[in-house]
């Protein structure tokens, strides 16, 4: 010891930096080592996620959910009306919303005016203060998107007479729908339900929606995977910037629709509308990814996370082991850039289904292929490539069907493990658009934010009882 003491000091130093700063001021070298307890410090999960690592039921069962995830093969094959494609809705007044479950009472606002918006469309009242009282007497289902094999942005809303693209998984035949963008401004998502919000979703629903399903016909079935891989190398995330995407759909959609016996005034307003949109491609993007993901659940032992969903209040996700059980947590707030006029106090909470990108591995994970998405949602250029090489340490694997340029055309990493995320305490980033609490102001800024830590740490220990459960039959 007498030795060790008279030889210059040499700390790693794991905890307060201040102790490491003491140490650096009398002359010693010290490291401040960035570490915290896993699972929260929750030593009952501590100890489930310790049973987990490396537990051959989970890596057995993960490395199936992994090969169907990347086995999966999004299609456009159609578009159909909501109550076509969702039974439920043609059987009883339903309304679907973004994120996990949540009463009316608890909605946050932009949802609440989205709901009333879509009552008002499919006529089941003329007023909003009627439409109001309809959504809180309990007469309409509200229910997640998720629930019916869809997802819809921000809001999400689906309801029984709008227009839906129909992605399938043609390895499978299992399929998924999103609704339509309606493009920025005051729209559904964020709330807005006033007159020029709801004569643009009839005219989505009793125009643009069949001349779209003739174009998708005409096309027959479009493979989505080679053509977000595309946009990925013209400068895409394919969640919050779907520039080139949507420009490489429209060179798909135009010909099509010219092929067509479309009136040419018809032609002309459905063109305008895609191509004043650069979104446009979103709600496709997050379909095909829905529809990759569920072909990974339903995994027994599985600690794949399958959805990633918030309703501007809740975040939740679930896992492929756990069946149909969500986790959730207070949504995180959003870090990122304001449009003038506007600061975090009115923000809404972080809000709608387009995570399933980053659960797919595209959006925040692929933000090094998108260095100019830092101008929108804040940061620099070396920080949206650090994002995507942090994913690869609480991944299963890689994507090898989405390659990043910047990185020396890496594949992004893919297949969110919950035990890698609550053991080494890197969250999954997403970077997404902000809501203002209020309904119908619309969009105020956009960010960059993660999944609430809690919300794998409950994860975790579910699957612990799973797996124990299994291991004694």
């Amino acid at each position: 010891m007498n030795t060790l003491f008279n030889q210059p000091l040499k700390v790693v130093n794991a905890g307060l930096a201040g102790f490491a700063n003491n140490i650096q001021k009398v002359g010693g070298e010290a490291i401040a080592l960035s570490w915290q307890p896993p699972a929260l410090g929750n030593i009952d999960a501590g100890l489930d996620l310790a049973d987990l690592l490396r537990h051959p039921l989970v890596e057995q069962a993960n490395q199936v959910a992994m090969e169907r995830y990347l086995n999966a093969q999004p299609v456009l094959v159609d578009v159909m009306m909501a109550d076509e494609a969702i039974p439920a809705m043609a059987e009883r007044k339903l309304i679907l919303h973004s994120g996990p479950p949540i009463s009316w009472e608890n909605m946050c606002g932009p949802v609440k005016g989205a709901i009333v918006g879509a009552i008002l469309f499919e006529g089941w009242a003329t007023r909003h203060e009627e439409a109001e009282l309809l959504a809180k007497s309990g007469n309409i289902d509200l229910e997640p998107c998720h629930h019916y094999t869809a997802v819809g942005p921000m809001a999400g809303i689906i309801s029984p007479s709008m227009p839906l693209w129909v992605i399938e998984n043609k390895t499978n035949g299992q399929r998924a729908f999103c609704n339509f963008n309606e493009g920025l401004g005051k729209v559904l998502r964020f709330g807005a339900n006033n007159d020029e919000v709801l004569q643009r979703l009839h005219w989505m629903r009793n125009e643009l929606a069949p001349a779209l399903k003739v174009a998708v016909r005409h096309i027959g079935e479009l493979e989505l995977k080679p053509l977000m891989a595309q946009a990925l190398h013209m400068g895409d995330e394919v969640h919050n910037r779907n520039a080139a995407a949507t420009g490489l759909l429209i060179k798909r959609l135009v010909p099509a629709l010219l092929a067509s016996n479309l009136p040419l005034e018809v032609m002309q307003r459905v063109v305008a509308f895609i191509t004043g949109n650069d979104h446009f491609f979103l709600n496709l993007s997050m379909a095909a990814c829905k529809v990759m993901m569920d072909a990974a659940a339903g995994v027994p032992f599985s600690s794949m996370v399958t959805v990633m969903a918030r309703n501007g209040v809740n975040f939740g996700i679930r896992l492929s082991g756990t069946g149909d059980q969500w986790f959730q947590a207070p949504a995180n707030p959003v870090e990122g850039l304001f449009f003038p006029g506007y600061g975090v106090d009115d923000a809404a909470a972080d809000l709608g289904d387009s995570a399933i990108t980053e659960t797919a591995g595209v959006g925040g994970f692929a933000m090094a292929s998108s260095p100019a998405i830092v101008k929108f949602v804040g940061g620099t250029p070396a920080d949206a490539t650090n994002n995507s090489r942090r994913m690869q340490f609480i991944t299963l694997g890689s994507n090898p069907a989405f390659t990043l340029p910047a990185l020396n055309f890496a594949p992004t990493a893919a297949g969110i493990d919950a035990r890698k995320v609550a053991d080494r305490g890197i969250l999954p980033v997403i970077n997404t658009g902000i809501a203002h609490k209020q309904a119908g102001v619309g969009q105020i800024g956009a960010g960059i934010t993660t999944a609430p830590m809690s919300c794998f740490v409950d994860a975790i220990q579910a699957l612990a009882q799973t797996v124990m459960q299994g291991a004694k039959k």
